[in-house]
This record gives C-alpha cells, structure tokens and sequence, in this order.
C-alpha cells in the first residue's frame, strides 16, 4: 500500500500558490477587502512573497485574521511571534490564509475544492492517515498565546499542524502519495514554475523570496544540489527512514546555485531549478529513531543524506 504522506507547508507553493496565480489580480490593494487598517498596500503578491509585515504564526481561532492583527502581539517569548516589516521576506503562515480567503471569496467555493480540483492533492480529513508526529512547538506557542483556547484535537486523518488541523486553510492540510505528487509537479513544473521562481523580495538575511518558493542559499543543501544532473525531469524521492542520520559538516558559504526551494515541517521538501524544469520532491519524515521529533538541524542532516543518495 502506498504511503501518504502530509505535505504540511508544501500546500503553498503547490496548492495555493499555483490557485493565486490562476485565479487572482496579484497586485490589487486588499486592505479593504480583507479588513487591514495601515498606511502601505496590501497585495496578493506580497502574500505570497511573505514580504506584507505580518508576523510567522498566530493561533487560528476562527477570528477573522484582519480583525486579530489590529491586536497587540502576544506578550510571551517566542520566535513565532515576530513582528513584520512590508517589503522584507518573514515567512508567516498568515498571508497564505489570507490568500484562501480571498479565493473562497472570487471563486464562489471552498480552498480545498479548488485545491483538489487543480492539483489532484488530497486535502484533509484524508482517506489514508499519513506517518503520526509528536506535538512540535506549534503546542507551545499556543498555550503562550491563547491560553484560555483549547489546543485543536488530533485525529489520524487530519494535519499534524494545529492551525490546519483548526480549519486554517490555505498554509497547510493538503496529503498525497508519491504517485500523486509526481503527477501534479509534471504539470506545476511548466506552468507555474517558472512565475514562482522570480525573485519579488528578500529576508533579513538577503535570501531572495518569489511567490511561494525562496532560493536556496543554504551550503549544504547547495552543494548537494549543484552536484546532480540537470535532468529536466520530476524526481520523487521516498524515504521512510527513522534512524538518526550523520552530522551535517561545517560549510561557510553557499555555493551558486540556481535551485529554489520549499521545506515542510512534517518533513517534506521541494526543489526546483527553472531553467531546465528540473523538480526534485524528498518525501521523507520526521520521526527520530525513538519516535521523537527530530530537530529542524536534524531533519536537514536527514533531507541531506538523502540527496547524497540521489546524486
């Protein structure tokens, strides 16, 4: 039986991403339609970009997100609880909800309708379950934020992240097998790829941010990618083990490279470099040898040996 696999964050360059472009005006101002009060525009391709000044995470409580971001921060000490600056790249889960609302809003239907009926991804509750995964810091930053809100109930057919598991949409909740993945990525290589994969703002640290991929600066994910082939081709690359991978080696520089990328938390990754259409899909997961959650330099050390594999 083919194992399905919760693609977490990938759902926005592969779901999101590719309906914004379908289906909406990148560069309308929103701040009236989705409800923001501030001096800069709001639009659709600095969602997608993570460069519209909105913090990483919030807890979804249903609230109109508008409404919730005219609202102090949470006081606690967290990393996902950061403050945005418009025109610089913060990664935030946010802006790809408002980017599902706005669909649901044009086109008339539900994000996982029109998620499914472009992508042939599988949007949450699934059929399958996919790999189950401790609580990560989601559960943390909750408590900190919202005390008083019951953290969202787990169940083995919906996302291992809580805010898609609290019916967040547009971030996160799409599933898929090998199979599936690599049908899609044979059609979102040619037909939006190439949109995705332009450079439209940068993070604090200079890395170039396009609409739902960033490029790869990262050494040792560069250097692996550099060494492979230009295929031109989709690459789907299953690999279901647990066990504790080697050490990364210390690099200090990132060597050019022309891939761009997207990482899940539940372990996933993508990679992509335009020129050629080549794809590259790493279904991997997080699960350390005894069922802990790896670490984010953990699950690295895993995604990089299995590049050196396919090299």
């Amino acid at each position: 039986m083919a194992t399905f696999y919760d693609l977490a964050s990938l759902t926005k360059p592969l779901v999101t991403a590719p309906l914004a472009l379908e289906c909406l005006d990148l560069d309308r101002d929103r701040r009236e339609q989705l409800g923001f009060h501030r001096a800069e525009p709001l639009t659709v391709r600095q969602l997608l970009s993570h460069s519209a000044g909105l913090p990483p995470w919030l807890p979804f409580t249903g609230e109109v997100w508008g409404a919730r971001l005219q609202r102090p921060m949470p006081q606690a000490e967290h990393g996902l609880f950061r403050s945005g600056r418009v025109g610089t790249s913060l990664y935030s889960d946010l802006g790809y909800a408002l980017v599902a609302q706005l669909l649901e809003e044009e086109q008339g239907r539900s994000f996982a309708a029109l998620g499914q009926a472009l992508t042939g991804l599988e949007p949450a509750p699934w059929k399958a379950a996919p790999v189950a995964l401790p609580h990560g810091q989601d559960a943390v930053a909750w408590a900190l934020a919202e005390p008083e809100v019951p953290f969202p109930p787990r169940a083995a057919h919906l996302p291992h992240d809580a805010n898609a598991r609290a019916g967040m949409k547009g971030h996160a909740g799409f599933g898929a097998t090998a199979e599936q993945v690599r049908r899609w990525l044979e059609t979102w290589r040619k037909a939006y790829l190439p949109y995705m994969a332009v450079p439209i703002a940068a993070n604090e640290e200079g890395t170039p941010w396009g609409l739902g991929l960033h490029s790869v600066t990262d050494p040792q994910y560069g250097l692996l990618l550099e060494a492979l082939p230009d295929s031109g081709a989709v690459r789907v690359i299953e690999d279901a083990t647990t066990h504790a991978p080697p050490p990364l080696p210390p690099l200090d520089s990132c060597s050019n490279t022309h891939f761009w990328m997207h990482l899940a938390y539940t372990g996933p990754a993508l990679f992509a470099r335009p020129q050629e259409s080549t794809v590259l899909c790493l279904l991997v997961n997080r699960l350390g040898p005894d069922g802990e959650l790896l670490s984010m330099e953990g699950l690295k050390a895993r995604r990089c040996a299995v590049l050196q594999k396919v090299g």
